[in-house]
């Protein structure tokens, strides 16, 4: 018997099972190919325009895209924050493979910049209402595996907290929520509403899951940090709080604000304040920054 016969057996011993079983399944089994493994089929059928305007379909195909490089992400990121003990090494292999997709996700707004008719957009977005890109709760994710949950709060938020917020305090007062309720009468919009039924409970099940054990924590658990890691955490930090939102900003602003007209999100959010860095204030590693470097955060 070969040696890939005996590891073969071996293998399925272990599990207490017949290796000749699976043998003789393999014989019978069809070779795999590209589209079937890929699901290219589905894939491409999944694009479902809810107008006769062609570049919808574009519109749809580059969300489903930026899904896809989130995943990625979140990919990367779930390995850091479940791993018990991460190396220098670990972090900076899984944090250089986000730091690619990010520069991916920047790159690619230009599909939506100048990849789209002006005119046409501008119409069949209407039909979109209430959906919007605010929606994406891989972004939420991607948040909570990074940094504790008191980085995700602005200024105005942590006003309103007690001493000692409970994490359903927190998510209260997040700083994305201000894209969709009146902090002066708590209203909300239909966007934030049907965002929450969705995916809040999810939100807050990952953040008791995550707690003490986020990419953040495990950075402050490190001493004495090489530079490379450090640089590696730095840049993921400006990449995707920093140049991934003014990208998005300057894309928005050319739709909805390019002829003054100063045309309202889908969501109904106050855009340019939501996607501007430095009224977000977002950041996942606080303490690599100097006062200065945060004081200047975001602006151009």
């Amino acid at each position: 018997m070969s040696d890939i016969s005996n590891k073969i057996k071996q293998k399925y011993e272990q599990l207490g099972e017949n290796s000749e079983t699976y043998l003789e399944g393999l014989l019978h089994s069809k070779p795999i190919n590209y589209w079937d493994y890929i699901g290219v089929d589905t894939l491409l059928s999944i694009q479902k325009p809810r107008t006769d305007f062609k570049d919808e379909t574009i519109f749809i195909m580059y969300h489903q895209l930026t899904e896809l490089l989130l995943k990625m992400m979140r990919h990367e990121l779930e390995q850091i924050v479940e791993e018990n003990t991460v190396s220098e090494e670990f972090l900076i292999t899984k944090l250089g493979r986000v730091n690619r997709y990010t520069a991916m996700l920047i790159s690619s707004f230009d599909i939506m910049k100048d990849g789209m008719n002006y005119d046409d957009y501008n119409v069949f977005r209407t039909a979109l209402t209430p959906a919007s890109g605010f929606q994406s709760a891989q972004f939420r994710y991607l948040e909570l595996y990074c940094t504790r949950l008191e980085n995700l709060i602005n200024d105005e938020g942590k006003k309103r907290l007690s001493k000692e917020p409970t994490i359903q305090e927190l998510f209260e007062n997040i700083y994305w929520k201000d894209a969709g309720i009146n902090r002066k009468t708590g209203k909300k919009t239909l966007t934030l509403l049907d965002f929450e039924e969705k995916y809040l409970d999810s939100f807050i099940t990952l953040a008791k899951k995550v707690q003490g054990n986020t990419v953040e924590d495990k950075m402050l658990k490190m001493k004495n940090l090489s530079p490379e890691l450090k640089g590696k955490l730095k840049e993921f930090d400006h990449l995707y709080n920093i140049v991934w939102p003014m990208v998005h900003l300057k894309t928005a602003q050319h739709y909805l604000d390019k002829k003054g007209e100063t045309k309202a999100a889908t969501g109904g959010s106050k855009w340019k304040k939501y996607l501007h860095p430095k009224y977000q204030q977002r950041k996942f590693f606080p303490s690599l920054w100097t006062k200065e470097e945060k004081q200047n955060w975001g602006r151009e």
